[in-house]
C-alpha cells in the first residue's frame, strides 16, 4: 500500500537504510530449522507488533508506537516518511477431490516439499511527503486502511497435475500516522519531531471467550518501524548528541521504538525508528550471503546447520514458506569460498606509528613497552589477597550471599540471587578491577570447578559477607 510516491533521489538515499530495515521487518519471521512444526516457529512475530485497540487493552502488547527525535531542517525542507510493517496472511491447505471440490487438510505432501497451514507476512508500506512547515502546530494526520482479501493458488505435482490449492486470507486492518513538530528554545533552530503510528482496526474479540494472540495477529501491524528522511537539513543523534542538545534529547519520549541515524555513514539526513534497539548507521555485514531471519545466531552457524538438515526436514522447510525455501536453497548452493568468508572479518584497523622496537624471530616488530607487564602479577596472590566488602575483609574461604547486579553479570546469574557461596580466590584484572571467584553451596559440580579452576565470578558489590573474613 502506498499513499504517495517518493522522489527518485529520496528512493536512492533510502536504499541502503532499507537493507537494515528489511532485517528488522523479517527478524524472527521463520527461525531455524525453518519448519512450521518446530516449537520456536509456533509463536510468531515478537517485535513491533501493534495490536487492535480492543485486544491490546487486556494484554502486554501495544496498539501504538511513539517516536521523538530532534532535527535541524533548512528553510523549505520536506520530510519523507515511510511506515513499514507486515500484514499477516493466513494460509490454509486444501486437497483436490475427484469431483472438482476441495477438502482442507493438515498437510499436502509433494515430491519436493510438504505444504502445511502457515501465516505468511505480506510487506506493506505507507509513504508520506510533508513540508516541514506543515508539521508545526497540530501537525498532519494520515489514516490508512487495508481491505480484507482472499486469494487461491493451485498446487501442481511434478507431472503438472493439479493436486490441491493454497487459500490465503488477509483480514482488514487500519491505522493512522500522526506527525508534528515543535520548535525548541536555544541558539540553533531545532525542532522536536513526533511521529506516532497507531493501529485503529475496529476488530473486536468475539464475545463469550477470550481471544488469543493468534486471533489478533491478522488484524495487527507486525514488525512496525519508520524511515524518515529530510531533503534539506539533518537529524541529531539520539545516541551521541552534541553537548548543547543533550538536555533536549533526554526529554524526548520514545515508546516501543527507538530512532537512530541510518543510511550512509557520515550523513545525518535519515532516521530509522525501530522496535529493535540499534546503533547509529547500522549496516548489514558485507559477508552475509542472504537473509536468514534469525539474528540470534551468526550466519556461519546457521548456514552449516541448515545444510546439515535431513532431506525430509528440508522438504518440510520448503513447504513452510517461500522465504524458508530460499534459505534451504541458499545453504545447499553456497560455494566454499562464500562460507569461508563467514568465518571472521576484521572490521577496523588503525595505523600504529612512533613506536620503537625490534623484530622477533617471525619478523614481527614488538613495542618496547608491552600493554601488560607479566612482572606486575608478582604483587598479587589470589589465595591470600582480600577485599573489603562493607566493613569486612573477604578472601579465599569466606562465605558470602550472592546479590547479582544487572550492570555486571550474565542474566543467568540472577537465578543465583540470595544463594550462599564460598570465595575461592580474589582476582585482579589488567584494568585494576577486582573479581571474586566463587562456588555455590550445594553445587554438586563444585569439586570439579575447583579442580579445573572454572568458577563463577562476581564483583565485590554483588556479595554480602555471611561471616567474619579470613
Amino acid at each position: 500500500m502506498t499513499v504517495t510516491a517518493f522522489a527518485p533521489e529520496t528512493e536512492e538515499r533510502l536504499a541502503l537504510a532499507r537493507q537494515v530495515a528489511d532485517a528488522v521487518l523479517f527478524e524472527g519471521y521463520v527461525l531455524y530449522p525453518y519448519r512450521a512444526s518446530a516449537a520456536k516457529n509456533r509463536l510468531r512475530w515478537q517485535f513491533g507488533v501493534l495490536v487492535p485497540p480492543a485486544w491490546g487493552a487486556g494484554c502486554e502488547e501495544h496498539d501504538f508506537q511513539h517516536t521523538e527525535c530532534l532535527m535541524e531542517p533548512r528553510r523549505g525542507a520536506t520530510l519523507s516518511v515511510e511506515v513499514r510493517f507486515l500484514h499477516a496472511r493466513r494460509r490454509t491447505v486444501q486437497r483436490a477431490r475427484p469431483d472438482g471440490g476441495h477438502d482442507t487438510v493438515p498437510e499436502l505432501r509433494l515430491d519436493d516439499r510438504v505444504l502445511v497451514p502457515w501465516d505468511e507476512g505480506a510487506e506493506e508500506r505507507v509513504e508520506l511527503v510533508v513540508p516541514v512547515e506543515e508539521l508545526l502546530g497540530d501537525g498532519v494526520t494520515r489514516p490508512f486502511r487495508l481491505p480484507a482479501r482472499e486469494d487461491t493458488e493451485p498446487v501442481l505435482d511434478a507431472a503438472g497435475r493439479t493436486v490441491g490449492r493454497l487459500v490465503r486470507r488477509s483480514e482488514e486492518v487500519g491505522g493512522t500516522v500522526r506527525l508534528s513538530a515543535r520548535e525548541l528554545d536555544g541558539p540553533y533552530r531545532t525542532l522536536r519531531l513526533t511521529a506516532v503510528v497507531e493501529n485503529t482496526s475496529d476488530w473486536v474479540p468475539p464475545q463469550g471467550g477470550a481471544a488469543g494472540r493468534d486471533a489478533a495477529l491478522p488484524h495487527s501491524l507486525v514488525a512496525t518501524h519508520l524511515l524518515m528522511a529530510l531533503n534539506a537539513g539533518s537529524f541529531l543523534s539520539m545516541t551521541d548528541p552534541p553537548e548543547w542538545a543533550r538536555g533536549a534529547v533526554a526529554a524526548c519520549r520514545n515508546l516501543h521504538t527507538w530512532p537512530v541515524l541510518a543510511g550512509e555513514p557520515g550523513r545525518a539526513d535519515l532516521v530509522l525508528s525501530s522496535p529493535i534497539i540499534l546503533e547509529d548507521h547500522p549496516a548489514i555485514a558485507p559477508e552475509s550471503p542472504g537473509a536468514l531471519y534469525d539474528a540470534t545466531e551468526i550466519d556461519e552457524i546457521l548456514a552449516l546447520r541448515t545444510a546439515a538438515l535431513t532431506d525430509e526436514e528440508k522438504r518440510e522447510a520448503r513447504g513452510t514458506d517461500p522465504r524458508a525455501a530460499a534459505v534451504i536453497d541458499l545453504a545447499d548452493s553456497m560455494p566454499a569460498e562464500v562460507l569461508e568468508r563467514l568465518h571472521g572479518a576484521v572490521r577496523g584497523l588503525r595505523e600504529v606509528t612512533g613506536e620503537t622496537g625490534f623484530p622477533d624471530e617471525h619478523g614481527v616488530t614488538r613495542p618496547d613497552t608491552p600493554w601488560w607487564d607479566p612482572a606486575g602479577d608478582t604483587g598479587f596472590d589470589p589465595d591470600h589477597d582480600t577485599v573489603v566488602v562493607g566493613d569486612r575483609p573477604v578472601g579465599k574461604g569466606s562465605r558470602v550471599e550472592l546479590r547479582p547486579g544487572l550492570r555486571h553479570t550474565d542474566a543467568q546469574d540472577l537465578f543465583l540471587h540470595g544463594s550462599a557461596a564460598t570465595v575461592e580466590a580474589v582476582l585482579h584484572d589488567v584494568d585494576g578491577a577486582v573479581h571474586l571467584a566463587v562456588t555455590v553451596d550445594g553445587d554438586p559440580g563444585a569439586d570439579i570447578r575447583r579442580e579445573q579452576g572454572r568458577y563463577l565470578y562476581f564483583q565485590p558489590d554483588e556479595v554480602v559477607p555471611l561471616e567474619a573474613g579470613p
